[in-house]
């Protein structure tokens, strides 16, 4: 009964994400991990491959109506796209390796989470503009060196990349401003575009997992076909509601969301350090502590 319970609240959330990706443009996308962990018991590994395979689906089918529109720009999504395939690919296979527990990606979420929470809370979108010519504020976005635009745009590929890989995070909301700012390409081409890279980065991380962590692979449909029926839904409601209050709401939730993170990977970090200072010998047994004092007395 709790798994009925579990499966549908998370289907829930997961058409809530499609809902606020279609409202305000992105975010939504980074509630996948959580709500995949803490809601569908699914672990840290598992969801973070499982994920990417939503987010990558999801982003090809809002890229469609961009393709259609002449808004993407397929040899920019290739060549930036290179370099995050490949900064997403090898951060996978750093996930995989022993010494990355889903713990320590548990907190790197929750970090990055909290950085998405900031980013979103400070900037101020235009409510009056229809999604497609909607421009995202790139006044937090660091003005680059543009002689070297091109060494830029491939070093934070890969950095975005690496975080995709590791935690599962699409890197959307870093995508777009470089793409206008390093690569010069106009927004509205840059949103449609930014949507291929997220492709491209998605399906590069999901094969550095594939193989290596177990796979739910009809929860993935389920929560990708809840996703999208969220995004039309978006779509739709767009009209009716203001996206800067919504933003900042969503924006505190994610706050809420990355201290509940922290607090619950605390509690299993700490007794993972104390299982590995039993191991190394630093800290007795409790049965071994609680005989110490009769095995003293009896040599006394």
């Amino acid at each position: 009964m709790t798994m009925t319970i579990g499966w549908i609240l998370g289907h829930v959330i997961a058409t809530a994400i499609g809902i606020s990706l279609g409202l305000i443009g992105g975010g939504g996308s980074i509630l996948a991990v959580p709500t995949l962990v803490y809601v569908m018991g699914v672990p840290p590994k598992s969801a973070i491959a499982m994920s990417l395979a939503i987010v990558g689906t999801v982003s090809f089918l809002g890229a469609i109506p961009h393709w259609k529109l002449g808004n993407v720009q397929p040899k920019t999504a290739g060549m930036f796209g290179l370099s995050t395939m490949v900064g997403a690919y090898a951060g996978a296979r750093i996930a995989t390796l022993p010494f990355v527990t889903g713990t320590l990606q548990m907190i790197l979420f929750g970090t990055m989470m909290l950085l998405a929470a900031v980013f979103m809370l400070r900037k101020h979108p235009q409510t009056t503009l229809p999604p497609p010519v909607r421009e995202p504020d790139l006044e937090l976005y660091p003005k680059p060196v543009c002689r070297y635009c091109w060494l830029w745009l491939v070093s934070e590929g890969l950095g975005v990349g690496a975080l995709t890989g590791l935690v599962g995070v699409g890197g959307g909301f870093a995508i777009v401003p470089a793409l206008v700012l390093l690569a010069k390409v106009p927004m509205k081409q840059a949103i449609g575009t930014s949507l291929l890279v997220i492709v491209l980065n998605s399906i590069a991380g999901f094969f550095g997992y594939l193989g290596r962590v177990n796979l739910n692979w009809e929860l993935i449909a389920t929560f990708t076909v809840a996703a999208s029926l969220g995004i039309v839904a978006g779509a739709y409601l767009v009209r009716f509601v203001q996206a800067r209050h919504l933003q900042k709401a969503f924006g505190y939730f994610l706050l809420a969301m990355a201290g509940f993170i922290f607090w619950q990977n605390r509690t299993e970090f700490h007794s993972q350090k104390i299982q590995r200072q039993l191991l190394v010998g630093q800290v007795e047994p409790e049965s071994k502590r609680a005989i110490k004092p009769k095995d003293d007395f009896e040599k006394l």
